[in-house]
């Protein structure tokens, strides 16, 4: 059972990877065998709209032409079992780095047929860890579920490994010292204690969602 992990966020160990991380040990502790990117040590960009992916009898038929450094993690992609997601959440969306990959990701796979089929030959389980500055009442007033919504059906569609799983960690801590910032609008005391507090109860939730989804990942795929 193969299981990639891809952090969307800049920074490779703050709330955002360490969420990821702990998913990525549920699933190892299922047997998987489990790697990480980091998007943003990348050089990449989205999707070019060169349509080569749906060049009939092209030799990109339902793959990404650009080669860049993406390339290589796509490839992966496409032979593993389960994915794992990990994206801060900017302006109400995924950071712009997630979004780009999930453009070429995804769009590989879109067929412009009748019912917009997948090109994708084996289903592919996803879950996605949101993590942001807003709580919980802020993020719901905002619709932020309704508008990550929009891509994880997307997700589901192209990959083909039913809905995706998804964990939202709200109210993080986004500074190690809030003192340094001009951040008024926070308590540091308040972000501090979440950090020390719920972070850890978050990454329990990763950690079970991370088996799950290699649970389900079997079940869909008989991989082990």
């Amino acid at each position: 059972m193969k299981v990639i992990g891809v952090n969307g966020s800049p920074r490779k160990n703050w709330n955002t990877a360490t969420l990821l991380g702990k998913a990525l040990e549920g699933a190892a502790s299922q047997g998987a065998e489990t790697e990480i990117v980091h998007l943003y040590d990348l050089d990449f960009k989205g999707c070019h709209s060169c349509f080569a992916c749906k060049l009939k009898g092209g030799h990109s038929y339902g793959h990404c032409a650009v080669k860049d450094g993406l390339t290589p993690v796509l490839q992966r992609i496409e032979e593993a079992d389960a994915l794992f997601l990990g994206s801060p959440i900017y302006f109400g969306g995924l950071s712009g780095e997630m979004r780009s990959f999930l453009e070429r990701l995804l769009f590989q796979y879109l067929v412009y047929d009748k019912d917009y089929s997948s090109t994708r030959q084996r289903p592919l389980p996803v879950a996605i860890l949101y993590t942001m500055n807003v709580n919980e009442a802020g993020m719901k007033e905002r619709g932020y579920p309704q508008a990550l919504g929009t891509m994880e059906a997307a997700i589901t569609r192209r990959l083909k490994g039913g809905d995706v799983l998804s964990l939202y960690a709200t109210d993080t801590c986004q500074f190690s010292d809030y003192s340094k910032y001009e951040v008024t609008a926070f308590d540091p005391a308040h972000k501090a204690r979440r950090r020390i507090e719920q972070l850890p109860a978050d990454g329990q939730h990763a950690f079970e969602m991370g088996a799950e989804l290699i649970r389900r990942a079997t079940n869909l795929t008989g991989a082990r």
